[in-house]
């Protein structure tokens, strides 16, 4: 795997320029299969979060994250934080939400790949490491991009960029596991066949409690809860093998 995050970043919101820049103005009405939302709303909320890394980036993550969730608003959850912010702003004109996912996401990337390795960012709920932040960013952009692409008739890229997909989804699965109050019982393997046909092993080679393989990218849309288990021929094995493919994912 050659691919940097930064560079896979790069592509993925290449591709979904190209699906956004031949859309005609009445298709962004759309609904997707994000539930209440339809391509424009899913363009805004990606707006919305690009620039939240940019604020982050710059050192005003907290004034960012209060005009996520404004005074007298209660939210219990991110998605609701989510909701709440699309809900705000929703009604912006197709070109200028363009331009303006154009503009966050192009400063993102930038702030990203030049920020140095050990300057954390704020995010959500805490801070991350820029390459990290990253890989979160490419797969929501990556998820979402297929939203828009099943809406409209695009297509969704599956390639080597998935590797930063599925091993983010694979090294949060304890957050994921507390999320649900649960925890895990050892360790976890994946052995993952990429698009290319590659073999893609994340964990220990010997003596893992739990081990799942199949292709990559079903594991990826699993993870982000875009296919379930029974839809996929993925096959985990172990203490745990039911519970990870239940609760695994690649997004707070």
């Amino acid at each position: 795997m050659t691919l940097s995050v930064f560079d896979a970043l790069d592509r993925q919101h290449a591709d979904l320029a190209g699906i956004l820049d031949s859309l005609e103005s009445s298709r962004w009405s759309t609904p997707t299969r994000c539930e209440g939302w339809d391509v424009a709303d899913v363009v805004l909320h990606l707006a919305q979060t690009d620039e939240f890394v940019v604020a982050g980036c710059n050192g005003t993550g907290e004034e960012a994250m209060a005009s996520f969730i404004p005074s007298g608003e209660s939210v219990e959850s991110v998605d609701d934080a989510a909701e709440l912010a699309v809900r705000r702003e929703r009604g912006v004109p197709a070109d200028d939400l363009l331009a303006r996912w154009r503009a966050a996401a192009d400063e993102s990337r930038r702030l990203l790949r030049e920020r140095p390795a050990e300057h954390r960012v704020p995010w959500v709920l805490g801070t991350l490491p820029p390459k990290t932040l990253a890989t979160t960013r490419l797969s929501e952009a990556w998820i979402h991009t297929g939203d828009i692409a099943e809406a409209v008739g695009g297509s969704s890229v599956a390639d080597d960029r998935l590797w930063h997909i599925a091993r983010l989804a694979w090294r949060t699965l304890p957050y994921a596991f507390g999320l649900a109050g649960s925890e895990l019982s050892g360790p976890v393997a994946l052995r993952l066949t990429s698009p290319a046909g590659e073999k893609w092993i994340f964990g220990e080679e010997e003596g893992p409690a739990t081990t799942v393989t199949g292709p990559a990218l079903e594991w990826c849309l699993l993870a982000a809860r875009r296919r379930p288990a029974e839809l996929t021929s993925l096959r985990a094995e172990g203490a745990d093998g039911s519970a990870v493919l239940s609760l695994a994912r690649t997004y707070a």
